[in-house]
């Protein structure tokens, strides 16, 4: 267990010995069906790791050319990009640092291809099967009039170079889920199929939450290869590399009561540190908390922001919340520390490594001059 007393607060700290539990249900995945898994940045970007993961991927996929030169530079490889819209200022840059990419429409293909193709980068289309599993708009790319990837409708035929066929339809999914996503893309592309080379599928296989089944993605996988033999099958799940891989280690720095409710004051905050609670909405396990029941005392914990709706709650304790306490959200690594903002001169919290001997690698820690360089 790690000992939070060791970092400072506020601090993500990220569990060596629970990445390694991921990586390895990953490997046999990938050693079961020969399906490339590279990392999707966007969930997290905390490059101290990618050698660690570079041992346990296929390569990694950027979203911007901030991202495509993060991977090239320290994941040691070309990255696999694709963006909503790239741009005449950072076309080159993503070429660079790319041997695939990815376009959102027939027009940007058209208008960067050839560039990509002549620099012998594998290029592919994002189609949008028009499937998805995800129930909140925010987060589900085949919304009516998605601008997300191309409708069946709208691609007659494959324009000359596109080597590849993208979709990205899931969020936290299960192997069901991707069984219907491929259904819809052999239904609606599938006349496509035997003239491309790979198909990436996106991300979302959450296959190291304790409940997905990893042997039916295996079969899937295995029965998809069988009916297209020729295609190299690409998965980029960002959240299963550090699914419940770490923590956000905070201090209660005030006890506020209002109207009967009682507000754990923290020095972290919702808004700033942990959008996705707030965007989705969902609610972060606390360590040592549980829902409250009937006749327990709730506790809602309090961001140190100034927006009004900077906090969450409720959860309840077997104790008295004090000052000085601290408050440990889990699974805080992925889509946390990559959304973190400054906003209100708020300071990122730390972050650090617990390794499996017990030590505790302080990685990064922010102060004043992240906030007053991002401002210039």
């Amino acid at each position: 267990m790690v000992d939070f007393q060791k970092v400072p607060s506020p601090c993500y700290v990220l569990d060596e010995e629970l990445l390694e539990q991921n990586l390895a249900i990953i490997d046999n995945v990938r050693a079961a069906t020969g399906a490339e898994i590279i990392v999707a940045l966007k969930a997290c970007a905390m490059w101290r790791i990618f050698p660690e993961l570079a041992r346990h991927s296929d390569g990694a996929t950027a979203s911007s050319a901030a991202e495509a030169r993060l991977v090239y530079e320290k994941y040691g490889r070309p990255a696999h990009t694709y963006a909503p819209v790239y741009t005449d200022r950072n076309i080159e840059e993503i070429l660079r640092c790319s041997d695939h990419i990815t376009f959102n429409s027939i027009d940007q293909f058209e208008r960067f291809g050839p560039m990509a193709i002549l620099r012998g980068i594998s290029c592919g289309l994002r189609i949008n099967p028009e499937y998805s599993p995800v129930e909140t708009d925010l987060y589900n790319p085949c919304v009516p009039g998605s601008r997300l990837g191309i409708p069946a409708e709208a691609l007659t035929d494959l324009p000359d170079g596109i080597e590849g066929l993208h979709f990205h339809v899931l969020c936290e999914s299960r192997p069901h889920h991707l069984r219907l996503a491929l259904e819809a893309v052999e239904e609606r592309f599938g006349r496509f199929l035997d003239r491309i080379k790979w198909l990436n599928m996106g991300g979302g296989h959450l296959m190291t939450h304790a409940e997905y089944d990893c042997d039916e993605l295996i079969e899937l996988l295995n029965a998809f290869k069988a009916r297209h033999p020729h295609l190299r099958l690409i998965l980029e799940p960002g959240s299963a590399f550090t699914w419940r891989t770490g923590y956000l280690v905070s201090t209660v720095e005030d006890i506020v009561e209002n109207g009967g409710v009682h507000t754990a004051m923290l020095d972290v905050s919702f808004a700033c540190h942990m959008p996705d609670c707030l965007e989705m909405p969902y609610k972060p396990a606390i360590i040592g908390a549980h829902d409250p029941m009937d006749g327990e005392k709730r506790w809602r914990m309090g961001g140190n922001s100034c927006l009004a709706g900077d906090y969450y709650g409720d959860w309840a304790f077997d104790h008295e919340l004090k000052r000085g306490e601290r408050i440990v959200f889990e699974d805080m690594i992925h889509y946390t520390m990559v959304k973190t903002t400054m906003f209100n001169g708020v300071a990122h919290p730390s972050i650090a490594i617990a390794h499996r001997n017990g030590e505790i690698e302080m990685v990064r820690e922010f102060g004043y001059e992240d906030f007053r360089d991002r401002m210039s």
